[in-house]
């Protein structure tokens, strides 16, 4: 089952086109977390191109002489092959240098498309790969219709792949490909209602495999859940699993204080949450600079998790505190991998109860970052909200008030909202009482609106804006 991706298909039409057209050749350095489903969509839109293609993937430690014949294994086997790929791969190449010289002949015949999928692989088996791609593309490649893909879920060391110091510096552009998104989901199950998406997307994180095993199941996200915490060998229980190994293989502190921030009970950990204890001054010192390189780590080149800070509120600010960014990977600590040995005995009934338990009022505090980022990608289509800069929470010194939502222009807080994520209520009057009063607290608030965001539900006395499910899905159209 392949989900549409119109974004991602357009985008590489695009480059495509180009390259048609200006007879010239483009690199793409397509990066993203594994299991996003880069390599499902690029051979998808080869496929549709109707252009001839190779599509390698590369084998991790295995030598040159292997990947090479691997590669002409992938020429033969092209359902578009390359022109005189017979003739001229009838042996597979010995190096790099030889398989691109190859290429060139054959893109003399008109564009082509050579994705090279798990390219941290193929250069980690030979360490001449960015400097033989470097002189064959400045001599000739760059002169022919080839749209070169290099693909990687490494994603620290594709994005050296463009640094100053590197072979292919100024030549390539870049491309963070993500997981499906909520309107992508909400087209491949057009069953479901908004709520649902949402929901699929807040256990799934848009994760191709984990969205598509739930749509065969032919249940909601709920009952989907409980039926896959019982496998502990299910797509749902093992991929985060397999994700974490890929990013953080050999990094035990630095996947420590990401599962510290996993475990925190509202998703949303200050820097003392996370700390390793210590008790003389040198072990607390230590422990704060091997958690402060950590989190450099982790919100740096691997991207696992955010900062957040209040609204107005210099990066700097002392009441930063901090999340995993991709939502499975939230649903994954808080109800798989702290029962991950139990659900291997056989007592997955643990985490089904506390799934149970836990699910709804937990799903109000997850889905708060999707909220934010999809009311500013509102901004783009709805003209009382283009001014919107920013959008963020907010909060006091001492945590006891806060504000889910603060949506900023450049010079004031253009509106405050709530979120309340109820399964069937909405947002009540009572509710915008209380924000309406939290709201004076909020720096350069003055004569903003007020915003009430829930599940589904009527605008309540009080709200002069109301979002929606529908709303929150549509933002991602």
């Amino acid at each position: 089952m392949f989900i549409e991706r119109p974004d991602a298909m357009a985008m590489l039409q695009g480059y495509l086109d180009a390259v048609c057209a200006s007879r010239s050749g483009q690199i793409l350095a397509m990066r993203g977390r594994r299991q996003a489903g880069k390599s499902a969509a690029i051979e998808h839109f080869c496929e549709q191109s109707g252009v001839p293609y190779v599509f390698a993937t590369g084998i991790q430690r295995a030598p040159i002489q292997v990947q090479m014949d691997d590669f002409a294994s992938a020429v033969h086997q092209s359902h578009q092959p390359l022109p005189n790929a017979g003739l001229l791969f009838g042996s597979a190449p010995t190096s790099w240098r030889d398989c691109f010289g190859l290429l060139e002949a054959i893109a003399q015949e008109g564009p082509i498309i050579v994705v090279l999928d798990e390219f941290p692989w193929m250069a980690a088996g030979d360490v001449t790969l960015e400097g033989s791609l470097q002189a064959a593309w400045d001599r000739h490649l760059e002169q022919l219709p080839i749209l070169l893909i290099l693909v990687g879920s490494d994603v620290t060391m594709m994005q050296r792949l463009s640094a100053y110091d590197r072979p292919l510096f100024g030549r390539l552009r870049e491309i963070i490909f993500s997981p499906l998104n909520p309107a992508e989901i909400a087209g491949a199950a057009n069953h479901w209602t908004a709520a649902d998406v949402i929901d699929a997307y807040l256990v799934t994180g848009g994760f191709p495999r984990l969205v598509t095993d739930m749509i065969k199941s032919g249940t909601l996200p709920v009952p989907f859940v409980r039926q896959a915490l019982l496998d502990p060998l299910s797509s749902l229980v093992a991929t985060g699993g397999l994700v974490l190994n890929a990013e953080l293989p050999d990094a035990s502190v630095t996947a420590a204080i990401l599962a510290a921030i996993g475990a925190n009970d509202l998703g949303r950990a200050r820097f003392s949450d996370i700390t390793p204890p210590a008790s003389s001054p040198n072990e607390i010192n230590a422990a704060k600079t091997a958690t402060t390189t950590a989190l450099k780590v982790l919100s740096g080149p691997k991207r696992l998790i955010e900062m957040e800070v209040p609204a107005w509120a210099d990066d700097a600010s002392r009441l930063r505190r901090y999340r995993v960014t991709d939502p499975y990977l939230r649903f994954w600590f808080r109800y798989v991998q702290r029962y991950a040995s139990v659900i291997e005995r056989g007592r997955a009934d643990l985490a089904i109860d506390h799934f149970d338990r836990d699910w709804t009022s937990w799903r109000g505090y997850s889905v708060e970052p999707l909220v934010r980022e999809s009311l500013l990608r509102l901004g783009a289509v709805r003209k009382e909200l283009s001014s919107i800069e920013q959008v963020s929470p907010w909060w006091t010194r001492d945590g006891q008030t806060e504000v889910d939502v603060v949506a900023m222009s450049r010079v004031e807080t253009v509106f405050v909202g709530t979120i309340k994520w109820r399964q069937k209520q909405g947002v009540t009057a009572r509710d915008m009482k209380a924000l309406a009063d939290d709201a004076r607290l909020v720096p350069k608030s003055t004569d903003c609106q007020l915003a009430a965001v829930c599940r589904q539900g009527d605008r309540p006395q009080g709200a002069d804006l109301l979002f929606t499910a529908d709303d929150i899905v549509q933002a991602w159209g």
